[in-house]
Parts: structure tokens; sequence; C-alpha cells
């Protein structure tokens, strides 16, 4: 499985993820809600874990004990309400 930073998209080590860690390519945290198969924004405090604590910013660092770096596995799971915003206009206005 290939482990990608949510920011940039870049492949990242699987020793990339403890608590202090950054991406070497954007200096972005890496253990992260957004890099977790968790993550899911249809989901009650975006996770589809229903045990785990409320993690207000999702791109900073946190202790979740549930905590498994991936991409999220739902189909528009990692993108915030901006984000597919943006895709769904980009979509409504692209040239054909």
């Amino acid at each position: 499985m290939s482990l990608t930073c949510y920011s940039c998209s870049k492949t990242l080590d699987p020793l990339d993820f403890n608590r202090a860690d950054r991406c070497p390519h954007c200096g972005r945290d890496t253990r992260v809600c957004r890099n977790c198969i968790h993550y899911d924004t249809s989901k009650y405090n975006e996770c589809a874990e229903t045990t785990a604590d409320r993690v207000v910013d999702k791109e900073k660092s946190n202790f979740c004990d549930h905590f498994k770096p991936g991409q999220p596995t739902s189909k528009g799971a990692g993108l915030s309400a901006a984000e597919k915003a943006k895709l769904a206009a980009e979509a409504l206005f692209k040239k054909k």
C-alpha cells in the first residue's frame, strides 16, 4: 500500500507517522486525521471510528489511539466541504 501526504500527495515511508513527524516534502504534520484511514467527512466528527475522541483540527498532529496511516476508504473522504464544492464547480464548468 502506498502512503501519501494529504497535503502534497507525495509518497511517505510507513515510519513517517510518529507524533512529531512532518512531511519531508511540504513540512505538514503527518500523524493527522486527514492521513488516517478512518477519516470520513460524511461521518460524525469526520471519523469512521465511533469511539474516537473528538479532534477539532484535522490537519494538526494528535494523540488519537485509532490512527492508522493510509488513504481514507470512502468516496470523497479526505476532502473538506470547500474542496468538494470546488471540484463540483470545476466539473460543472469544465471545457469539453
